[in-house]
């Protein structure tokens, strides 16, 4: 039996016929289960390279089939992350009913859904789940316990922000609901935003917080919220504005001072007081010494090491794809249980449930279709190969076999480089991430020698996710200068063969050359961008940062000597998500003027100004013809192509545009 479990919105990569509010049914994504086990699980993200994307996951769910060798006809049912009154009720406040578009939600959805599989596709079985249910049932359900007490907490879901329930065997019993006013993760996101950061940039402040003092701003934070009987705690939501007097707001993208990181800290300390209460009650009260957890604030390492080193559990298991597509994969587990009632769910195996890179010989040619730009040189051993580059200095991205499920690199889609040298932290970030000089990057290490260098707690003698803090040992801080973080922590992933094996033989391989069984693991992608997934992403990334190798399947990959007639030599694209306008406006008093500007669909963000000649090329481009030729049509003069080729080159990098050889 398969089903297909779908989380996200309804537009389409090409259409935008909907266009929901960013924050509403983000982080899209598709996971396949067959009979019960989960075979294949794609972020509609890695697809349509929107971070956080809220389009329709069906083309997901599409290349999820595909990936399984599948057909739609052969799937028995879906599932939907959210329950059908809640859903019911958003679509009657999106949309007019004289509009001309579906009438009800489950219309919606089939819509959606023929738009991707063509005339006749219709859901022969449509389940819904609670959106806290469906985190629920997903963290416990791969845990492998035979009973627990399970936390769903994050921002808003199914108009509330939490559940805790008791779990044993497939019976699912909620004891409390958490309100949207009580809303920890709204709590930090109302805060982060008096200090620079938005929704989405919360993982960003759980890393500043270690540079900051809590003490310095704890009693003020105190008063944003109050610890009842029970475990209660209620947040006081309308205080917090108290901070635009108490601090310097920040602008985003200005510097960060102080106080910046000490309002950081006491925020990371208050979300743990809360959730610490709340656990400490429930460990209590219903007696059970396991936990398991999911939702969005169940991202924060931080609270989880801080929750596993407590010793109130005798045992954690937080699902690594705690977001909100890793409900997708709770629904649809819940579907399966009910079709099935006597079914125990697999534990989980792994994370490697995506595309998987080509085969060799197709590899070879797609590689080779760039030769203007790189070099391909094959491997005898990979591992071996690119062991030595990084035991050299060298910054290596690696990609190997199916890409990852879930918001972490864990070694198939990765930025690696050596754990020792500090200054590769500012190394990394100045080639490829662009990023805050005080987020942490995460140390890779093989599972049999984890607690050589990381104070491993005795119930979690294996951490594969990166969902997890621990502290290094102190003795190894200064070594691992690349991967620990100021307060001496890091968070880390454990890797063995069972689970990664080709991962597991470069550590080891890396290990041989320098006695480090340690990597630095940072995600294949730049700033602007989620993770790579297919061979073009990987490509496209590589040469618009300063990465020195890439690796995938076998074969090395550097660059040419690229020169401006090598660019030219390409064509140009843009993307379905971006979008091209030329507006006449005023322009002073009295003045008006035209101007050309690109800007990424559907909410016109991160809008940029353009000039006209790269206004026009872009209106005609093709991957049939080259940039040379899209100009000589134009008329451009030298001095122009130049102009021209800066403005593309920097479009390419911000990903406004896609730069290939011409097909």
């Amino acid at each position: 039996m398969l089903i297909l479990g779908i989380s996200g919105g309804f537009d389409t990569i090409y259409s935008l016929a909907y266009n929901l509010p960013f924050w509403l049914l983000h982080d899209a994504a598709a996971v396949l289960l067959d009979n019960g086990r989960l075979v294949a699980a794609v972020e509609q993200e890695r697809l349509d390279r929107i971070k956080h994307s809220n389009r329709s996951a069906l083309s997901a769910a599409k290349e999820c089939l595909k990936i399984y060798g599948a057909d739609f006809h052969d799937v028995h049912g879906f599932a939907f992350s959210h329950s059908e009154s809640w859903a019911t009720g958003w679509f009657e406040k999106l949309f007019d009913p004289a509009d001309g578009k579906p009438k009800d939600f489950q219309s919606l959805l089939g819509r959606t859904l023929e738009c991707e599989f063509g005339q006749g596709a219709e859901f022969k079985r449509l389940h819904y789940t609670d959106h806290h249910l469906a985190h629920s049932v997903c963290a416990f359900s791969q845990s492998a316990f035979d009973h627990s007490l399970v936390l769903s907490i994050d921002g808003a879901g199914d108009d509330k922000s939490g559940l805790i329930s008791i779990a044993k065997g497939n019976l699912m019993q909620p004891l409390r609901e958490i309100s949207l006013e009580n809303s920890l993760g709204m709590l930090y996101l109302n805060v982060i935003r008096y200090i620079g950061f938005g929704l989405f940039e919360e993982y960003k402040v759980m890393g500043l917080a270690p540079y900051g003092d809590s003490s310095r701003f704890r009693d003020l934070f105190r008063t944003f919220y109050e610890l009842r009987p029970e475990g209660e705690f209620h947040i006081f939501t309308e205080r917090i504005a108290v901070l635009r007097k108490a601090i310097e707001p920040r602008k985003k993208g200005t510097e960060i001072t102080s106080e910046h990181s000490d309002v950081a800290a006491a925020l990371q300390e208050c979300l743990e007081a809360m959730v610490m209460h709340l656990l400490s009650w429930f460990r209590r009260s219903a007696g059970e010494s396991n936990l398991c957890m999911a939702g969005g604030v169940a991202l924060n390492a931080t609270l989880n090491g801080k929750i596993l080193r407590s010793g109130l559990f005798g045992n954690l298991f937080v699902h690594p794809a705690a977001h909100d597509a890793g409900a997708a994969l709770g629904a649809a587990i819940d579907a399966h249980l009910k079709w099935n009632p006597g079914f125990k769910p697999f534990r989980l195996e792994h994370l490697y449930l995506g595309r998987d890179i080509p085969v060799k010989k197709d590899l070879f040619a797609q590689l080779k279709a760039w030769h203007p730009l790189v070099k391909v040189e094959m491997l005898e051993d990979p591992c071996r190969a690119t062991a030595e580059l990084l035991a050299a200095g060298k910054v290596v991205a690696w990609m190997q076999g199916r890409s990852e499920f879930g918001p972490r690199a864990l070694g198939n889609r990765s930025i690696l480089a050596d754990p020792r040298p500090s200054a590769n932290k500012t190394r990394i970030n100045e080639m490829v991430k662009k990023r805050e000089e005080f987020r942490p990057f995460a140390p890779s290490v093989t599972e049999d020698f984890a607690a050589e260098f990381f104070e491993m707690p005795s119930n979690a003698r294996d951490l594969p996710y990166m969902i997890v803090v621990v502290y290094v040992r102190k003795e190894k801080r200064n070594l691992l200068g690349a991967v620990t973080h100021i307060d001496g922590t890091a968070r880390i992933q454990t890797v063995s063969p069972r689970q990664n094996l080709l991962f597991s033989e470069l550590l080891s391989q890396f290990r041989e050359l320098t006695g480090i069984p340690i990597l630095l693991n940072t995600s294949f992608n730049n700033n602007c961008e989620p993770i790579v997934d297919g061979v073009f992403d990987a490509i496209q990334c590589y040469l618009t940062t300063g990465l020195d190798y890439l690796v995938i399947g076998q074969y090395l990959i550097s660059r040419n000597d690229i020169s401006d007639a090598s660019y030219l030599a390409m064509s140009v694209t843009v993307p379905d998500r971006v979008a091209i306008r030329e507006i006449n406006d005023c322009q002073g008093r009295g003045q008006r003027g035209n101007r050309a500007e690109i800007y990424m669909r559907p909410h016109n963000t991160n809008m940029l100004r353009i000039g006209r000649s790269t206004c026009d090329l872009l209106k005609v481009s093709c991957k049939s013809k080259s940039i040379a030729e899209l100009a000589s049509v134009l008329g451009l003069s030298a001095l122009e192509r130049n102009e021209l080729l800066a403005d593309l080159k920097a479009l390419w990098q911000a990903r406004y545009i896609c730069i290939a050889p011409v097909e």
